[in-house]
């Protein structure tokens, strides 16, 4: 492990993705997470783990970032003290909070992705439990609120403001890079020590526009939306055998 991204979700943690993925490194967001090691983070988000297991999830993977992972930073620097640090931030909470509702709009609206998560067997597994708990302990939501835009935005500012506060109060100070995506290559490679690339600084996700790229390229994607269309053939077979049967007793 060479990377943290500790940063919380809508703070270009898509976009650090993309340009820690251009520099060289193997990089396990959100999807990787949750599909790799659902085993382990199920552990750890239910009855917790320890640096040895970090150790064991992580010991061929150069960076991570985005859900559950950003939750756990400080155990997962524990567990790899050399790694170096980047917590992406916004201008302000309220640019934060705006960007977060956008993206769950975004998922609302995307039926597709609704019928992936809720009839894909790997989805319902590795994602949707794992990823409801994950969201339970960075914001207080319920099962319910995954996909809805009525959220107590108090309380998620003070959750963002808090991470924000902790990972800046306890992070190795020669091991963090405050850092906002609108800064481009120059601070992060620095920081990283490597040359900045010749390619324009990626900007991903805009306008919470990610699950429909997923949805296109992502291999985990394509597995769960295959999975989730034979489900919805199977479920309308039997319908359609049912109501044969009745209508044939019936008549």
């Amino acid at each position: 492990m060479k990377v943290i991204v500790a940063g919380h979700q809508k703070t270009g943690t898509k976009t650090l993705n993309e340009a820690l993925t251009l520099l060289g490194y193997n990089v396990y967001d959100f999807l990787e997470n949750f599909f790799y090691l659902s085993k382990e983070w199920n552990q750890i988000l239910t009855t917790g783990g320890d640096t040895q297991l970090f150790q064991k999830m992580f010991c061929d993977v150069d960076a991570v970032c985005d859900m559950p992972s950003l939750l756990f930073w400080e155990e997962i620097h524990r567990a790899f003290p050399d790694a170096k640090i980047i917590l992406s931030v916004r201008e302000n909470d309220d640019v934060w909070f705006r960007s977060m509702m956008n993206q769950m709009t975004s998922n609302q609206k995307n039926y597709l992705l609704r019928l992936v998560f809720f009839l894909s067997p790997t989805a319902l597994s590795r994602l949707v439990g794992s990823g409801v708990r994950a969201a339970q302990l960075a914001y207080g939501m319920d099962r319910s609120a995954i996909f809805s835009t009525k959220q107590n935005e108090m309380y998620m500012k003070l959750c963002y403001r808090r991470h924000n506060a902790h990972v800046m109060m306890n992070a190795p100070k020669d091991k963090l890079l405050i850092y906002n995506c609108k800064e481009g290559w120059g601070p992060l490679c620095e920081f990283l020590g490597v040359d900045a690339p010749s390619v324009p600084f990626p900007h991903k996700n805009k306008k919470g526009s990610i699950f429909d790229e997923l949805m296109e390229k992502s291999d985990i994607m394509k597995r769960m939306q295959l999975e989730a269309l034979v489900v919805s053939g199977v479920i309308i077979a039997i319908i359609v055998v049912i109501v044969s049967l009745c209508a044939s007793l019936l008549g």
